[in-house]
């Protein structure tokens, strides 16, 4: 399994990196990605505290760990620019906290997502068709959420995605150990969401995928 939104304690997650890792590890995670809240105000040291663990301790955990960004709550006209920020400072995958209907997020913000070309959009809520379209074009993936609340528009994101063809990745979004849910019960909300066995199978592909672009990247700078 690989999950590609995940929190510490340098947002509002319990845990510091290396024993999210740990119990990620334990739970059958083989890759993860550490996705802190940021804005402005926080980008550059969050990226800076939770790198320090990525890169150092991936050979000695027995899982291979990404840091990455969640923009939260960033006014939709802002939305690119942070993102760029953000992968200037070592950003390996950028989230955007899109427009949950379990939270005030800013009308907008899913299609200031889309044009930036982010990584993923998590919890999109109910995500437009003309959105959804946007997404498929630009190759940006849309989450499946594991996480209460935020897996209530599941269902709606799995049926617009088929419609268009959009990707879907499955994630936790995980703020706690107890957050961290096994291949079965990963495996039964991506099937309560709509999607078939195929389907919930290519979601984990396409996780894999946006991490072998991660490594793509990273090849190509250092050439």
């Amino acid at each position: 399994m690989i999950d590609l939104h995940t929190h510490t304690v340098f947002s509002d997650g319990e845990l510091i990196p290396a024993e999210l890792a740990r119990r990620a590890k334990v739970a059958g995670y083989r890759a993860l990605a550490m996705t802190d809240h940021v804005d402005d105000s926080n980008v550059e040291t969050v990226l800076a505290a939770v790198r320090q663990v990525t890169e150092l301790y991936s050979p000695y955990m027995e899982i291979d760990l990404f840091c990455g960004v969640e923009l939260t709550h960033v006014p939709p006209a802002l939305i690119s620019r942070v993102a760029d920020r953000a992968r200037e400072h070592g950003a390996q995958i950028v989230v955007v906290h899109g427009e949950t209907i379990a939270e005030p997020v800013a009308r907008g913000t899913n299609l200031a997502a889309l044009e930036a070309g982010v990584d993923i959009l998590a919890h999109p809520g109910l995500i437009t068709h003309e959105e959804v379209q946007l997404a498929a074009e630009k190759g940006v993936a849309l989450e499946i959420s594991t996480r209460k609340g935020h897996s209530l528009t599941n269902g709606h994101v799995a049926a617009f995605a088929r419609r268009y063809g959009a990707k879907l990745v499955i994630n936790n979004d995980a703020h706690a150990p107890s957050d961290l849910v096994g291949e079965d019960m990963r495996k039964a909300v991506a099937l309560g969401a709509g999607l078939s066995l195929d389907e919930y199978r290519a979601a984990e592909e396409n996780a894999r995928g946006i991490l072998q672009k991660v490594l793509n990247r990273e090849r190509a700078r250092r050439q």
